[in-house]
């Protein structure tokens, strides 16, 4: 479904949007932190302090109501040789326990430091059947830090 240039762009990027509908089509977008495995892309949902009923996120009420969701890899450069997006779009499911569950947080522990010294376990993981994908741009454009801005 990727190509090996896609993947190694989707792997190499640290951050996606992931879209979801309500019921009612209504949108709503966040920034969130993946991991693809094979050919599924899972998001954890990490320890949210100021919302101990996890189950109340808007995310998660809308993959309820509605499964279809997007995530979109993106890069931005001023150099606009260097663009590139990843569009995934598939069904979504709430895993709360089990195998795949564990292993997508083993996963996104690997890819992300920050969530080895959060307590995941016990928090939903959404996985993202990837169905279908669309692409565009310089894929294989180096990876570069942030260009200095030379406004005063």
């Amino acid at each position: 479904m990727l190509s090996g240039a896609q993947r190694r762009f989707v792997e190499s990027m640290r951050v996606a949007r992931l879209a979801t509908a309500d019921a009612n089509g209504a949108p709503h977008v966040v920034p969130v932190c993946y991991a693809l495995i094979g050919d599924n892309l899972y998001v954890t949902i990490d320890e949210k302090p100021k919302r101990p009923d996890v189950r109340a996120m808007k995310r998660l009420r809308n993959i309820e109501a509605n499964p279809h969701v997007a995530v979109v890899v993106d890069r931005y450069d001023e150099d606009w040789s260097r663009l590139a997006w990843v569009m995934l779009r598939g069904r979504a499911d709430v895993l709360d326990d089990g195998d795949e569950h564990d292993r997508a947080q083993a996963g996104l522990r690997e890819r992300y430091p920050q969530y080895r010294a959060m307590r995941i376990e016990p928090l939903p993981v959404i996985a993202v059947r990837i169905a279908r994908a669309t692409a565009w741009g310089a894929f294989d454009a180096p990876v570069r830090g942030p260009v200095a801005s030379t406004s005063p």
